[in-house]
């Protein structure tokens, strides 16, 4: 397994050349007969620097014996994957999967809409071969540079978490809950989405940019289906001319760039409310944070993430083998063992505290949705650029 963000890979890539450019200048330099402690230090370290580089391009996580030369694998043992998922999720999933396959897989991570404009800035002429991670939302509306493919073992998924046209594979179902300090709410404070637009939680309410952030759009999402009054239509979220600004208003214009932080400023107090991803508000929960968790009594949205194959994928049969095996028992296992996350395998559906089948569910057209994400971003934007001005002219 090797990974590295792309500035990563420029940052190692100028601090090899900047030291090999030394190197070699010193070579030139007339050398003393005689080196003293500190240039034989300093040569040492040059040393060490230099293959500490080399190393670390070079090497990969999967496991090898005591004294195997380390070689490049060859092209059929190949997988590149563009993640949007957390390191401490995917690397366990990875490893798994290159020990019982022998495909060496390389990861490059960031946000899913980030890692997606990419993809289509590029028209698809990108490296990977497989997008892992992600709402399907956000996968439905970029799904021109996937391609279909029908997963071993697709028929053991719960009907509600698959793809019509199979191009893409759920992974994971991943309700929206609300979060709340412990210490400064108690419970009975905030039970709805309703609750959520109380004044007294106005400039206090913790949500990651949906433009950045999958999961903070279905979160806006699930809030604006629940407290609109006409839920006919997903339509009406898009274009609803007082739900979006309604809600701007009471986030007071405040977003966070990453979904990572919202936990975070919960339970430091810095907001009261948040708007999370269960398995966010799960994890923070087990690390002991001053975090509780509230499932609307309107309903919430159960929406999956997914894995999906790229056009033009160089290592086509590995990216279906990573598929498979991501909606295998085994994985699903992992993930509601270790990752707090909800399996989308039907025989799995009862598991948990409360199980999918007891969590209120909202309508949520996710076609329909897919299709409005570019304006729903495009109106929320302009919804918070007002709030900013507003700010200012103040």
């Amino acid at each position: 397994m090797f990974s590295f963000r792309k500035e990563e890979v420029n940052e190692i890539s100028n601090a090899t050349r900047a030291i090999l450019v030394k190197n070699k200048r010193s070579q030139a330099l007339p050398m003393p007969l005689v080196k003293n402690k500190e240039e034989k230090r300093k040569d040492i370290l040059l040393l060490f620097l230099c293959i500490s580089v080399f190393a670390l391009l070079f090497s990969s996580c999967g496991r090898r014996t005591e004294g195997e030369v380390l070689k490049a694998p060859a092209e059929d043992k190949r997988l590149l994957i563009y993640t949007s998922h957390k390191e401490e999720l995917w690397k366990p999933i990875v490893k798994e999967f290159e020990e019982r396959t022998g495909i060496w897989v390389e990861v490059v991570s960031g946000g899913t809409n980030l890692l997606l404009e990419e993809i289509a800035e590029k028209k698809g002429e990108v490296d990977a071969d497989l997008f892992f991670g992600g709402g399907v939302e956000s996968l439905n509306a970029f799904s021109e540079y996937f391609i279909p493919y029908e997963a071993k073992g697709i028929e053991e998924v719960d009907p509600q978490f698959r793809s019509a046209s199979d191009v893409w594979t759920p992974f994971s179902a991943l309700p929206v809950v609300l979060i709340y300090n412990e210490k400064l709410l108690s419970p009975e404070e905030l039970s709805s989405w309703e609750d959520v637009l109380n004044p007294k939680f106005k400039g206090k309410i913790a949500m990651a940019n949906p433009a950045h952030s999958a999961s903070a759009f279905t979160g806006l999402l699930s809030f604006a289906e629940a407290v609109q009054e006409d839920t006919d239509s997903t339509e009406d979220i898009a274009g609803d001319k007082e739900i979006l600004p309604r809600i701007a208003k009471q986030l007071d214009g405040k977003e966070y760039a990453d979904s990572g932080e919202v936990p975070e400023a919960v339970a430091d107090g810095s907001e009261l409310v948040g708007i999370t991803l269960e398995e966010t508000a799960l994890k923070y929960m087990a690390k002991g944070k001053n975090i509780g968790i509230i499932y609307p009594k309107e309903g919430t949205t159960v929406v999956p993430d997914a894995g999906a194959i790229l056009k033009g994928a160089k290592h086509l049969e590995n990216a279906q083998k990573f598929l498979d095996f991501s909606i295998s028992k085994d994985c699903q296992d992992i993930l509601q063992k270790r990752f707090h996350r909800r399996a989308v395998l039907k025989s799995m559906a009862g598991e948990g505290e409360p199980s999918l089948l007891e969590i209120k569910k909202l309508s949520y057209d996710i076609p329909k949705i897919s299709a409005e994400r570019n304006r729903v971003l495009t109106d929320w934007s302009f919804y918070m650029g007002l709030i900013e001005e507003e700010e200012k002219a103040s």
